[in-house]
């Protein structure tokens, strides 16, 4: 019988494209969970060749890269752009369609 591939090898093989990456990171972020974000960051590295790659990459200090990417991990603003732009991606924000500050349009 044929087995069928681990979820984690097929995550990270989706992880590869920048799209799938992308929404990955969105899906975690709307989980307001900045723990679950590095997690899911460092799978997006991981399937990007890995953390060194990423540090030369966004030109960060590998150690520090691995620190900021930690469970107990803060990450500056800056740094997190820099780690995105190596991904092929960027920061965005969107409105909160719950919250009571969205305006419907006219």
């Amino acid at each position: 019988m044929k087995r069928t591939k681990s979820f984690r090898k097929s995550l990270i093989k989706s992880l590869k494209d920048p799209v799938e990456a992308a929404g990955y990171l969105n899906a975690v972020l709307a989980e307001g969970d900045v723990a679950l974000l590095l997690e899911a960051l460092r799978d997006v590295a991981e399937a990007q060749r890995g953390i060194a790659r990423l540090a030369r990459r966004a030109k960060l200090n590998r150690a520090n890269l691995y620190q900021m990417l930690s469970a107990h991990g803060n990450p500056r603003v800056h740094s997190l752009e820099s780690v995105l732009k190596a991904f092929g991606l960027k920061i965005g924000v969107l409105p909160d369609p719950k919250s009571t500050h969205h305006r419907k349009a006219a």
